[in-house]
């Protein structure tokens, strides 16, 4: 009795912990589109059912104080490190959309959608008007 009580207490434990890296959920490491280098560390987040993305992390020294000189709005003049990129993004099916994301390059904001590929993969797709007009990106998982 008592060993299939622990048997269970794993089996259930394992599932948990399974469910959760199974979401977008998590620090995950963006990468250069030009160079292939690891260029930041973004949090994804969920707030009040809708999930966001803030750059934690700034790989290059150089780049750690900048501000989005380009960026509009409440963003205009922030530091970029610490900057929510991703905005509002709800869960439709198996991805996430109908928000945004922000390109700190060039201070533009684009229509997002993002979607698991495995654990450890997230493909996001920021696009003006419809998908074909876009680019994708693959973060990785931080572990």
């Amino acid at each position: 009795m008592k060993k299939s009580a622990v048997f269970s207490l794993v089996v259930f434990f394992a599932i948990i912990c399974n469910v959760q890296s199974q979401s977008v959920i998590g620090k995950w490491k963006t990468v250069d589109d030009e160079t292939g280098k690891p260029k930041s560390v973004v949090e994804i987040y969920e707030k009040s059912g809708k999930i966001y993305g803030k750059i934690i992390e700034i790989f290059e020294a150089d780049k750690r104080n900048r501000v989005c000189e380009e960026c509009t709005g409440e963003d205009r003049n922030k530091p970029i490190l610490g900057m929510t990129i991703i905005k509002g993004l709800r869960k439709e099916g198996s991805e996430y959309g109908s928000g945004q994301i922000l390109d700190p390059k060039n201070g533009k904001l684009y229509k997002c959608v993002i979607t698991l590929e495995g654990n450890d993969k997230l493909k996001l797709r920021g696009y003006i008007g419809v998908s074909l007009f876009g680019r994708t990106q693959y973060w990785s998982r931080v572990k």
